[in-house]
C-alpha cells in the first residue's frame, strides 16, 4: 500500500446543508474541483447518490467510488482517472502508518461474497490487541466496513496499481501498553 503519511488527502464537500434548503450545489462541486491540488481527489457528501453528476465528472477525467452511508446518504469519491487509488481508512484508525507488520496474510481472491467477508470476520475475531491481518480481495467490500466498525476493528484499504484487487489492513484496536 502506499504511504499513507505523504498521501494528498481528498477534499471534502458537503453539500447535504444546500440540497436539504432546497438549494442547486453544482456551482459548489464546480469551484471544490477546480480547487483541487494535481492528483487530489473530492469526497462529496449528498443526500442522494448524484449519477448524472458521476458521468459528468467521468468526462471530465474523474473516476468514482459511490457507498451509501445511512439516512439516504451518500459518499463519493472522485479521484482523477490514472492516479493511484486512494486510501480509505476508517473514521477511527489512528496513525495506520505506525501499525505493526501483518500477522496474518489472507488471499481470498478466488471467492465469492459473502465468503470473503465472513472468513475477514472470523480471523480478526482472533486478533489480539494491536495485531493487524492483511487480505487480498476480488472486490471492494462495501459490506464489510460496517461489520468492522461495528467489532471494534479498524481498517485501511484501496486498490492495487492495476484496480484489479483490493487490499485491506484490518487492526484489533490498541495494544495494551
Amino acid at each position: 500500500m502506499p504511504d499513507v503519511s505523504t498521501q494528498t488527502p481528498p477534499r471534502e464537500l458537503d453539500v447535504r446543508p444546500i440540497l436539504k434548503s432546497g438549494g442547486e450545489p453544482f456551482q459548489a462541486i464546480m469551484a471544490a474541483v477546480q480547487a483541487l491540488e494535481p492528483g487530489q481527489g473530492l469526497r462529496l457528501l449528498a443526500t442522494f447518490h448524484p449519477v448524472p453528476l458521476l458521468q459528468f465528472l467521468a468526462n471530465r477525467g474523474f473516476d468514482h467510488v459511490s457507498r451509501e452511508i445511512g439516512d439516504g446518504d451518500w459518499e463519493v469519491l472522485f479521484t482523477p482517472q490514472g492516479a493511484e487509488s486512494p486510501v480509505e481508512i476508517s473514521y477511527d484508525a489512528d496513525s495506520p502508518e505506525a501499525w505493526p507488520d501483518p500477522g496474518l496474510h489472507l488471499d481470498l481472491t478466488d471467492l465469492d461474497p459473502p465468503e470473503p467477508m465472513v472468513r475477514i470476520l472470523a480471523a480478526a475475531e482472533r486478533l489480539g490487541p494491536g495485531e493487524v491481518l492483511f487480505a487480498l480481495l476480488s472486490r471492494e467490500p462495501l459490506f464489510l466496513f460496517p461489520e468492522l466498525v461495528a467489532r471494534g476493528l479498524q481498517w485501511v484499504g484501496n486498490f492495487d496499481e492495476a484496480g484489479a484487487t483490493y487490499r485491506i489492513l484490518v487492526r484489533a484496536g490498541r495494544a495494551k501498553g
